[in-house]
């Protein structure tokens, strides 16, 4: 059985790690398309134009600051944003970040 994927508690969530996650530009990319799909979805469908490797370190970074939670399904792992999460921690934050001019 595989080792469950960590994410950090809310309580642990900074807003630093949070702020240098969304700083990227992949990365804002692929949490605005979360924000569209609340059910979530697997990053691989999303046309970045990067390597999946490079696509794994984002979703890693994200995940790790809190920003997204990641779960397998099937042979997949389905990213869902934790706005709840986030809304909660910092409100506002989100919101302002995805209605910033692309």
């Amino acid at each position: 059985m595989a080792s469950p994927i960590p994410h950090p508690e809310r309580e642990e969530i900074r807003v630093e790690a949070v702020l240098h996650a969304l700083a990227d530009p992949v990365r804002l990319r692929i949490v605005r398309e979360l924000a569209a799909h609340e059910e979530g979805l697997s990053c691989g469908v999303l046309d970045l134009g990067i390597t999946a490797s490079t696509l794994t370190h984002h979703v890693r970074t994200l995940r790790e600051a809190g920003v997204v939670r990641v779960r397998p399904r099937g042979t997949s792992r389905i990213s869902t944003l934790r706005r709840a999460d986030l809304d909660a921690l910092y409100p506002g934050l989100l919101d302002g970040v995805l209605a910033a001019r692309r």
